[in-house]
Parts: C-alpha cells; structure tokens; sequence
C-alpha cells in the first residue's frame, strides 16, 4: 500500500477547479517532484493534502489517504495529530513561515510539545539537537534569537528543523531554495536529501527548478493548469518526454553558448478562460483537430501521459 493515495483531487475557489482530477501516488522513502510554472496547482494540492485550504476553497476527491487514512474523513482534532508530525512541510518563505514574535528555541519546543510531548529541558535539549542537525552553527545560542535576526539560509534551517521535529514520515518541500543564493540551494538541498535517506522519509519536492529535479527526484508529476500531464520516472523522462510541456519545459532550459531561450508562447490559463478541449492546445505546437477534445491521463511508454498525440512513444 502507497504512503499517500491522492486520487481525483479537486480544489476551487469559484469558477473552474484550480487542481482539476489529481491521481497522484508516493511510496515510503520515495522521492518525488512536482514541477510546473506558476499557477500549476503544484502547491494548492499539498496544501489540500495539509488542510489549508481555508474557504471559500473547496476540496474533494475520490480519495486523499494517507497511510491508510482517509483525510478527508477526519475532524480537526484527528487531523492535527497527523499534520505537524508524521505529514511536515516546508515552505518557500521561511520568513512568513516562521513566526516574528517568538523566538526559535520557542517555535521548535512548541512542536515537541505538541507532537512528542516533550517540556522543559527535554525540549530545550532536543530544540537544540536539532538544530545541530540542520548544521546551524552555536545551536544554543541560536534558540534565543529571533526569526529577523536569521539571514535567509539560517531561516529556513530552522523551518526544517521544526519540520522534522515531530518525525515525519511525509516531508513535504516547497520550492524550499527558491529566496535563497546558488550556494545556498545546494546546501539546502543536500541537507534535505541527508535527511530523507537518514530517516526513511518520503520527500515530495515541488519545485520549477528542472536541474534541481533531475538531480534529486525518482520521480516527476509535470502539472500543468491544474492537470497531471505527465507522470514518469527519471531520468527517462527528461530524456524523452512523452507530453508536448513537458517537452517545452525542458527546452526553457539555459544551454552554455546559447543566444535565445526556448519559450512557450502564451501563458497559463485561468479559472475563467480554460479552453473547452486540452488546456495546451491554445499554445501547444503539436495542435491536431481532435485537441478539440479533453485528453484524459492514460498509460505511456514510461509511465503516464495526457495528450492524444504523445512524444518519444516508438519504444512503447
């Protein structure tokens, strides 16, 4: 049975559903990106996953376990047992994910207290465990600092420090370098990934960084405007990938002694101006009179894929 089981998500805010039918699956231990421009729904579907989709959002699905256990079934009470411990995010702000007005040591024993019952110089004592382990250097001292005193790369230290204080065992990272400076990301990024092998969590990596992915994922859900387009392991997919986004995402890639960038004209579509068939055609270069019709996901060569006339398929 998969660690999470995501199948036919939904979100709206009014109007067209912004994740429109998500099947999504993840394995213990497993590593997998969600990769897709702006607006994608990559982040609104983890925060669906989380419960914090406040109204008017509204979220359905056929299915949104985990470990078995259906989330949408559960009451707030069940649901804060699960979330903050064994389900843990990291977002891509640690300035707003982190609270101004207390400290660091305060923030991280709060989860310990919550999640592990841990008080007084039990938590303190791990508070600062912790952060050792995230390599921030003078832990103690650092328990009294406040989050405007950080620079960004400590900042966000401490957001994953307090993210794996309860143990989880589903980390979810969101664009976790995306505010940070090249040097910066990859340590942030070879920390993840030392603590996901340390502590046999699954890591799901959203990110738009393509270079990133293809360096940590197994594997990769291309969304697009809501959608999984495609769905496959890598590095085959980046390879030869099977739908037309993908194809142009991998394009937009900077090459050295290139002089243009590759680009896909048009932009995303709304939740008020979504085409009637597949939400690519109106900028997809592979348009065919039956993209008039709306692809459903179906099985590819290398895994899945949502368009009528699929890439890179002679193999299949």
């Amino acid at each position: 049975m998969s660690l999470l089981d995501i199948r036919n998500l939904t979100v709206s805010f009014g109007g067209a559903p912004v994740v429109d039918g998500l099947d999504l699956t993840l394995d213990a231990g497993e590593v997998l990106a969600i990769v897709g421009e702006s607006g994608s729904g990559k982040s609104v579907s983890m925060l669906a996953l989380m419960g914090l989709i406040d109204p008017p959002g509204r979220v359905g699905a056929d299915a949104l376990r985990f470990a078995g256990q259906d989330m949408l079934a559960l009451g707030p009470r069940e649901r804060r047992r699960i979330v903050g411990k064994d389900i843990a995010m990291v977002f891509q702000d640690p300035s707003s994910a982190l609270n101004p007005s207390y400290t660091v040591g305060f923030q991280i024993e709060e989860v310990l207290r919550q999640h592990l019952g841990l008080k007084g110089k039990a938590a303190r004592q791990r508070a600062i465990e912790l952060l050792e382990r995230v390599e921030i250097p003078a832990a103690a001292r650092r328990l009294d600092t406040y989050p405007h005193q950080l620079s960004g790369g400590m900042a966000q230290r401490v957001a994953i420090a307090m993210a794996i204080a309860g143990e989880p065992r589903l980390l979810i990272a969101d664009e976790p370098t995306t505010a940070l400076d090249v040097t910066i990301q990859a340590q942030i990024m070879a920390l993840l990934l030392d603590l996901q092998r340390e502590r046999g969590m699954a890591l799901l990596l959203i990110s738009h960084d393509l270079a990133v992915v293809a360096e940590t994922a197994e594997r990769v859900c291309v969304m697009y405007a809501g959608q999984a387009v495609e769905l496959g392991r890598l590095p085959a997919l980046f390879d030869a990938p099977a739908h037309p986004y993908s194809e142009a995402l991998l394009a937009a890639i900077p090459q050295p002694g290139q002089a243009r960038l590759s680009s896909l004209p048009g932009i995303v579509p709304g939740r008020f101006d979504r085409p009637s068939g597949c939400l690519l055609a109106p900028r997809c270069p592979y348009v065919q009179p039956r993209c008039a019709e709306r692809p459903a996901l179906e099985p590819s060569r290398l895994g899945a894929v949502r368009c009528f006339f699929p890439l890179n398929q002679e193999a299949r």
